[in-house]
């Protein structure tokens, strides 16, 4: 019988720029930057620790008009449609949109210091895939520490996004490809070339629909997408990270599908990303996620 698989619950914790403040009553309190933003969180059961007077101070709302389809911001207090926030040394451009995703997960700056400790202690010429890669942090990461990157996305717009972010982080000469096609497509026609990765980060989504129409649905394709990701990564590959968000299952999914691309070697950590809050120390989850490194 194997062992029984660790979960474990991992914070991001060396974040300035961004707080958890308060969390209750179906919403977060944070602070992006210099702005206070409301977001839905219907997992915040309890109530706020914080006085209504604080939530008051609040630049924007947003107000769900169906579940997972986005919603409205209201802005309450002046504020910018879009502005900027660091991490450490990347910097990258927020935005209020159509959604609750403002262009960065917080919870996830500790995949990035993670990744970039396995590039940097690589020392060697690095190649790292970072599927379904939204506004491009993880890419930024990594190059910042010496990675060549191909970064995937259907949307072009969200490949904009992260093209931006490079440049606001002073890295736009460093070698990103940047590909606006369906991930398991391109996966599939990367390992029919022979094209192989040190490191793979993905963050597949729940459900979308590809650039050219593709229906994408995390159970029906993430199988097909693990079978075409072991043909891409190298012998000597160091690292790969799968994030999920929004689905119905356990992080033990992750970790078992994982532990399909990669066997036993190495070594798999396993767990949920959380942020707590300042107020009372309530712990939100965000996402699943496995990481798998080679030592």
């Amino acid at each position: 019988m194997s062992s029984p698989i660790q979960i474990v619950l991992t914070p991001s914790t060396d974040w300035k720029d961004y707080q958890l403040l308060d969390s209750g009553n179906g919403k977060t309190l944070e602070r992006f930057g210099k702005y206070l933003l409301i977001r839905p969180r219907p997992q915040a059961i309890w109530s706020p620790g914080l006085p209504n007077s604080e939530w008051k101070k609040a630049n924007a709302v947003l107000v769900e008009e169906k579940q997972e389809y986005g919603g409205k911001w209201n802005i309450l207090n002046p504020m910018e449609k879009s502005w900027v926030m660091a991490y450490k040394d990347l910097k990258f451009q927020l935005q209020l949109a159509s959604s609750r995703h403002v262009g960065v997960f917080p919870e996830q700056a500790t995949h990035w210091d993670w990744t970039r400790a396995h590039i940097e202690k690589s020392k060697k010429p690095f190649r790292m895939l970072n599927l379904f890669g939204y506004s491009g942090l993880a890419t930024v990461a990594a190059a910042a520490s010496g990675a060549e990157v191909t970064h995937v996305d259907s949307s072009k717009h969200a490949i904009t996004w992260a093209n931006l972010n490079m440049k606001l982080s002073n890295l736009q000469d460093k070698p990103v490809r940047w590909i606006a096609e369906d991930a398991l497509k391109f996966v599939k026609r990367e390992a029919r070339r022979g094209s192989k990765y040190h490191g793979i980060v993905m963050d597949p989504p729940k459900f979308g629909r590809g650039s050219s129409g593709e229906v994408w649905d995390f159970f029906k394709k993430v199988p097909e997408l693990l079978e075409a990701c072991q043909g891409i990564l190298a012998n000597d590959a160091k690292f790969l990270v799968m994030t999920a968000y929004a689905i119905t299952a356990s992080a033990v999914v992750t970790h078992q599908a994982v532990e399909q691309i990669v066997g036993k070697q190495g070594k798999l950590e396993t767990g949920e990303l959380v942020s707590i809050d300042e107020s009372a120390g309530h712990v939100l989850s965000h996402a699943i996620y496995t990481r798998w490194s080679a030592s």
